[in-house]
């Protein structure tokens, strides 16, 4: 089948093609298991080794427990805003640290 594209014809080839090299990457692709449980294991240090109380109770919450800010402010008593910061400083300090685990 071909159909006009730009001036020429439009090889349905090449969309095969595509498909084979997605094919070929993924099979031939090295594994990155063992970085990915590198990095879990750093994390889960950084979280219990760098963070305060508070961020560790809050980083848990939004982002294991999977609860939103407004709800983990309701939870705790706290103002959204205060939620907030704890997390945007919990994530920095832990970008921090994990920055040269990769």
């Amino acid at each position: 089948m071909k159909s006009t594209r730009y001036e020429g014809t439009f090889d349905t080839r090449a969309s095969e093609w595509i498909g084979d090299m997605t094919v070929w990457l993924r099979e031939n692709a090295s594994d990155n298991c063992e970085q990915r449980e590198r990095l879990l294991r750093n994390l889960r240090k950084v979280i219990k080794n760098e963070l305060t109380p508070r961020q560790q109770q809050m980083v848990e919450m939004y982002f294991f427990q999977q609860k939103n800010i407004p709800m983990i402010a309701k939870e705790l008593g706290v103002n959204r805003s205060t939620v907030n910061r704890t997390l945007h400083r919990g994530k920095n300090r832990i970008r921090r640290y994990l920055k040269y685990s990769f």
